[in-house]
């Protein structure tokens, strides 16, 4: 009978803890999404125009204004960054310095593209080769990223867009796919004001954001 209690008493306690040992990694496991989630989320903005009325910054304004819970949308202006010069690489302008440091303090990157001859605009793709010089130190290396492009023809900024994911790809960027926010005939998206007033489109622009916050929480560092 001793006997009998004593391999009962056992065998309980191994239960005990196994059943322990599982709800401790459950805790743990949540307890690292709940910190995961309550970890600020900065995400860059960049608009590859220079002009006051241009729709993508007006894009990049929204975005700004829909960044979901827990999630900020900062800007940087292009304006100021000189033509990319090799000879230059090593002692970079203030602004590309600058520029530089923004990246790598946010934890993801927000492209709103123009499409200038079925391509990324000129001042867009000056700015990323000056990010990723010299070699071994771009800016750009791992970073999460989304892309969205405004334009007023019919394909919002398509193939702008798919030219700048092969870009995205050589920088080892990891662009989100889904969804695709193409901006088609952007003066009916867009009050005088540069405010974007089309309710899809912003919807959109939400489920991006969304999105680029859950990836960039997925793959960024723990």
């Amino acid at each position: 009978m001793a006997v009998t209690t004593f391999v009962s008493f056992v065998s309980f306690c191994k239960k005990f803890l196994r059943d322990s040992a599982g709800k401790l990694r459950k805790l743990r496991r949540f307890s690292s999404i709940a910190v995961q989630m309550e970890t600020p989320i900065r995400i860059l903005g960049i608009a590859g125009s220079l002009r006051r009325g241009s729709y993508n910054r007006a894009a990049l304004r929204a975005a700004t204004e829909l960044a979901p819970p827990g999630a900020t949308v900062e800007t940087f202006e292009l304006d100021g960054i000189p033509p990319f010069n090799q000879d230059e690489e090593q002692n970079p302008p203030a602004k590309v310095t600058e520029l530089k440091r923004r990246i790598r303090e946010a934890n993801a990157i927000l492209f709103v593209t123009p499409e200038y001859n079925w391509s990324v605009s000129g001042v867009l793709k000056n700015a990323i080769d000056w990010a990723s010089r010299p070699h071994g130190d771009s800016a750009w290396n791992g970073k999460p990223a989304a892309i969205m492009g405004a334009s007023t023809g019919a394909i919002g900024t398509a193939r702008a867009q798919n030219h700048l994911r092969q870009v995205l790809m050589y920088l080892n960027m990891f662009p989100i796919n889904q969804p695709e926010v193409l901006i088609s005939r952007a003066m009916d998206r867009f009050d005088q004001e540069g405010k974007l007033t089309d309710a899809p489109t912003r919807e959109h622009i939400i489920r991006l954001l969304q999105n680029l916050v859950d990836w960039a929480r997925r793959i960024g560092p723990k």
